[in-house]
């Protein structure tokens, strides 16, 4: 098992500083979101090069760093085509030099007509959004293929993939090997399911046995009938249930504490581990 942490959740800018922080926090991987972090790189077409990807990779590899996933993550449903279709070109920059960044796989949400906003949306869940998330994601993973690499799929309750089922019509949908699927227990939860949890995750396990590539780890509390993100071990997550099911899967899983920063890095990292230990 592998605890990690989204590069810009750890509150620091470039790559020195980022190694650093890793090594001090004791934290095995990361999921690169380069443009995030890294000022040089902005989030434009062609900002990533083969000299910058191949400078960053270097740097992670001399400090003993894993990348576990790269992040690319863009909306493929926004009314922006143009915007669409700039954020495919990043996608395609950072599949062309993920080698070089460390990791073979690049990863997105599917996204919500609600734009830059990300939520829920009505029109998320008709068959003309689910068609255009399998389009886009096609044209992706047969860019990947040509490159040497995979794409990585996750679903959000607020987006076109807003369930497990979902999310498998799409991976069908685009129906090449070269998809693997991002896991986030808390993406899928709202005020009507939350209690589901662990069915939740029973289901993904289910459903996408051999295509899970990271593992996204949270906490949540109930606020006014809605769900609200915390770091693990502050929540209403049965931890102990929920790692055991991990491990049973995958001894060997990618655990990112997405979301978390700051003060609770270590704390929860090391929480995360000693469950893990324990089940």
């Amino acid at each position: 098992m592998k605890i990690a942490f989204r590069t810009h959740d750890l509150g620091v800018r470039g790559a020195e500083a980022a190694v650093a922080k890793i090594k001090e926090c004791g934290i095995d991987a990361v999921q690169l979101v380069a443009y995030k972090f890294i000022d040089e790189i902005p989030y434009t077409a062609g900002a990533l090069d083969e000299d910058k990807a191949r400078a960053l990779g270097d740097a992670l590899r001399a400090g003993g760093i894993d990348v576990s996933l790269i992040g690319a993550y863009f909306n493929p449903v926004h009314s922006d085509k143009e915007k669409v279709k700039r954020c495919k070109e990043i996608f395609k920059d950072y599949l062309r030099y993920s080698h070089l960044l460390g990791c073979d796989t690049v990863g997105s949400e599917t996204g919500s007509f609600n734009d830059d906003k990300w939520t829920y949306n009505p029109l998320n869940r008709t068959e003309e959004a689910l068609s255009t998330v399998i389009s886009t994601f096609t044209e992706l993973a047969d860019y990947a293929a040509e490159v040497g690499a995979y794409i990585g799929m996750e679903g959000a309750a607020g987006h076109v993939c807003y369930d497990v089922k979902t999310l498998k019509r799409a991976v069908d949908g685009v129906n090449r090997p070269n998809v693997k699927v991002i896991f986030d227990i808390y993406n899928y939860l709202d005020g009507s399911n939350y209690a589901d949890y662990l069915d939740i995750l029973d289901e993904g396990l289910k459903t996408f046995a051999g295509r899970i590539i990271v593992f996204h780890l949270k906490d949540f509390v109930v606020v006014d009938g809605k769900v609200k993100q915390v770091a693990p071990g502050k929540g209403m997550f049965d931890y102990p249930a929920i790692l055991s099911r991990i491990k049973a899967y995958d001894e060997n899983a990618v655990l990112v504490l997405e979301g978390t920063t700051g003060e609770d890095i270590v704390p929860c990292s090391q929480f995360v581990r000693k469950v893990w230990e324990e089940v």
